[in-house]
């Protein structure tokens, strides 16, 4: 399908529509987390990519790019950063079920709408030498070669750091000015428990910043020296966003410590958490809990996207044995 196939207008008004069917406006503090960095936008790989589909009749060419278009939509939606003043409410399901599924559940994330609409899926790839998952716009295919490929998730060896890539190419095999290589979406920090003490998790995340159109700075490390975990473990925090979990309080009667997540979770877990800013801790970026065994709900504001709120959620489900 060629880029001029499918109009920006096109886009956005379908973009704009799924928002009002899916959306909960929220009213209040827009925080400035604007840098001055001139970056671009993230474009989806299905707006470049030409038509595959040779011959049969127009029909089914309609077909093929009529599907083409959504799953293009659906890429731009999920790596779009929210705009700001909306909730973007969805829900992860975990399913385990099978022997392999056990050890390798897949997830998946839906908008918590009526229709249940369908954004995300990831899995831990097998036989890695780290936790590795992969997160695709397509519910059956999660291959790392697949077309619906949108990002990654990758842990270091104690499971304690994460970084969240896009789905562009490693820098060993980008171009030398580095226009085609993966991005780093975001970082992800679980405090080391080297006493063994009980308690709740403490994190930091890490994402890029946004210019002055509430766009992604886009950040191409040519290795990872240069990354989100390495930048901030020196604090070169130029054109960067810390975000941390919201410390829980503790509760006399419940003999818990507790997180006022205003209904959307029923249930106590260690995977319980809100992200924050430290210059506005009510202004929740972030929050994920428990509702059922296997349901949980993610609920994301700007400057996250999809994909990054989704990987974070990604990396509470991993084993952390340094941590608990």
């Amino acid at each position: 399908m060629r880029a001029g196939k499918v109009s920006a207008s096109n886009i956005s008004l379908r973009l704009n529509v799924l928002f009002l069917l899916t959306l909960t406006v929220t009213e209040g503090y827009k925080p400035n987390l604007t840098s001055r960095y001139e970056g671009g936008l993230l474009k989806p790989k299905c707006l470049s990519q030409s038509n595959k589909t040779a011959g049969g009749n127009s029909g089914s060419r309609f077909e093929s790019e009529h599907a083409q278009n959504q799953d293009c939509i659906l890429e731009k939606f999920v790596m779009d950063p929210a705009p700001q003043g909306v909730t973007i409410k969805c829900r992860v399901t975990r399913d385990q079920r099978g022997m392999d599924k056990s050890l390798y559940p897949l997830y998946y994330l839906h908008l918590d709408n009526d229709k249940k609409t369908f954004l995300l899926a990831g899995r831990k790839r097998k036989k890695s030498t780290t936790s590795n998952y992969l997160i695709s716009v397509d519910a059956t295919d999660l291959s790392r070669g697949g077309e619906n490929f949108v990002g990654k998730l990758r842990s270091n060896l104690m499971g304690t750091k994460f970084t969240v890539f896009d789905n562009a190419l490693n820098p060993e095999r980008a171009l030398p000015d580095m226009s085609n290589a993966r991005q780093e979406l975001a970082g992800i920090i679980y405090e080391t428990n080297v006493l063994g003490m009980k308690g709740p998790r403490r994190m930091t995340v890490i994402i890029p910043g946004m210019n002055k159109d509430n766009e992604r700075v886009p950040l191409r490390p040519r290795n990872d020296c240069d990354g989100l975990l390495i930048r901030h473990q020196n604090r070169r925090m130029e054109n960067l966003i810390e975000l941390h979990n919201k410390t829980p309080v503790w509760n006399e009667e419940t003999a818990s410590h507790v997180l006022n997540f205003n209904g959307r979770v029923t249930q106590a877990s260690i995977k319980n958490f809100q992200i924050v800013h430290n210059k506005d801790l009510d202004y929740i970026v972030m929050q994920f809990g428990r509702i059922a065994d296997d349901i949980f709900t993610l609920d994301f504001n700007y400057p996250l996207c999809a994909v990054q709120a989704f990987a974070i959620a990604l990396s509470s489900f991993d084993g952390k044995i340094a941590c608990e």
